[in-house]
């Protein structure tokens, strides 16, 4: 049985893959897209409880994204997933 992470560690983890989209402008535009968002939005975004959440989607929705995220923070992909599940809450069950 895999050990649950924490709520902060969940947050912590989405702010570490919001800075790794940020770092890249092609990502980061891709980022932008998928979301609707433009930059200018993104700190007001980032007050909304669904925002970590949807910076996460964006790893479940392209793998090499969320491979390459992992292998530079140390951290087994799995994590990210289950970081995902915890901001998004019981009711959103994958």
């Amino acid at each position: 049985m895999r050990k649950r992470i924490s709520d902060e560690n969940a947050k912590e983890i989405a702010i570490s893959a919001l800075s790794h989209i940020a770092s890249d402008d092609d990502r980061m535009g891709r980022f932008l897209s998928l979301t609707g968002l433009a930059p200018e939005d993104l700190r007001t975004a980032a007050n909304n409880p669904g925002f970590f959440v949807a910076v996460l989607d964006y790893f479940m929705g392209y793998e090499p994204d969320l491979l390459e995220f992992a292998e530079k923070q140390k951290m087994d992909p799995q994590l990210i997933v289950d970081a995902r599940q915890i901001l998004a809450g019981p009711e959103e069950a994958w």
